[in-house]
């Protein structure tokens, strides 16, 4: 009886330790009861049926890398290359990715590389080597609804490698400098035109202001024309105002500084070595006589004026007598034209310049 009660005991145990499993962090186990289908074990402690329950498929519900290995492509203009990625994909439904899918890795490696060799053989080798991004972009959305119904999630593939033959990547080189050269020539032929633009604006700009400094120029040379011709116009109109009242002072000095100014050229001129006299430098010098004569006549003449303002000051009485004392005290009457008085002929006394010419 004691025996039958222990074989009982050890029964029960076994069968407890037999629906007990445990279930790891990041799996999931499938249950088969008779071999069907029937739920999925979570992570952690969970019962099953003995005997009639057992564990199917333990699945990784992480995600997994997987290698693609290095395979040849040709491309769309016939150029042959290897190829090589990497892929990560999770399991997101273990029952799907159990009994949907006979080798699920081998499954999502062979979708994998037929359809590089689809999507890279559509395009050029240029196009192959400087848009990866958009090569990996159409893997992955291929691969992905794809791999859907087995309950995958593609979450990214990668190209890794892509080699061109040796003799196509010397022909590449030989083309990405002929390109560069072009590029350089091409750079260069733009700055030298822009230089050229550059210096005919500068000469241009500079044209025109040189134009507007000419044009300025002449407008101040005319004005200052104009003015010197109203200046000397001026003159001769003083001039022949003195002529018509009969000085000849003014007329003297006009022909002696017209004079002297010639001989002051002639003397400063920078290829005379000799300076020639003419015979009539001393008519120079009757000039510069009436000159002086004509500053001692414009001084005897502001003289009679004060005079006669004074007189006007006085009285009647006063200015009578003094004039019948001047005459008294002179004796000879009123003073003889010539003598160098300022009162004479009502006037000052104008005297003429001597003749040109030597004197004897």
């Amino acid at each position: 009886m004691l025996s039958f009660i222990g074989i009982l005991v050890v029964v029960q145990v076994l069968l407890l330790v037999l629906s007990v499993k445990f279930v790891p962090q990041g799996f999931e186990f499938t249950v088969e009861r008779f071999g069907r289908y029937t739920h999925t074990l979570r992570p952690g402690l969970n019962l099953i049926w003995p005997i009639i329950d057992r564990v199917g498929r333990k699945i990784n519900m992480m995600e997994n890398v997987l290698d693609v290995p290095e395979q040849k492509v040709i491309t769309r203009d016939n150029a042959m290359v290897r190829v090589s990625g990497v892929a990560f994909y999770q399991v997101l439904e273990a029952e799907k990715a159990s009994y949907e899918v006979t080798n699920l890795e081998f499954a999502i490696l062979n979708l994998l590389m037929t359809n590089i060799r689809t999507v890279m053989g559509s395009m050029d080798l240029d196009e192959l080597l400087s848009r990866r991004d958009e090569i990996n972009g159409r893997l992955l959305a291929v691969v992905d609804e794809a791999t859907n119904p087995w309950g995958v999630k593609l979450t990214r593939v990668e190209i890794m490698d892509i080699s061109p033959p040796s003799d196509l990547v010397d022909a590449m080189a030989r083309q990405m400098k002929a390109e560069r050269e072009k590029r350089a020539v091409i750079l260069d032929a733009e700055g030298d035109k822009q230089a050229a633009i550059l210096r005919a604006e500068g000469l241009k700009q500079s044209e025109i202001l040189r134009a507007e400094g000419l044009r300025e120029a002449a407008f101040r040379e005319a004005e200052a024309r104009e003015r010197q011709a109203q200046a000397e116009a001026e003159a001769v109109r003083m001039v022949s105002e003195s002529l018509a009242r009969g000085d000849l002072n003014a007329l003297n000095y006009f022909i002696a500084e017209k004079y002297v100014d010639s001989i002051i050229q002639l003397a400063g001129a920078p290829n005379q070595k000799v300076l020639m006299m003419p015979m009539e430098s001393s008519a120079l010098l009757g000039s510069l006589g009436g000159i002086a004569e004509l500053l001692n006549g414009a001084g005897s003449l502001r003289t009679a004026d004060a005079g006669r303002a004074t007189r006007g000051a006085l009285p009647a009485g006063s200015g009578a007598s003094e004039v019948s004392g001047s005459r008294g005290s002179g004796g000879a009457g009123p003073a003889a034209p010539g003598s160098g008085s300022p009162w004479s002929s009502g006037g000052p006394t104008h005297r003429s310049l001597p003749p040109s010419g030597p004197q004897s």
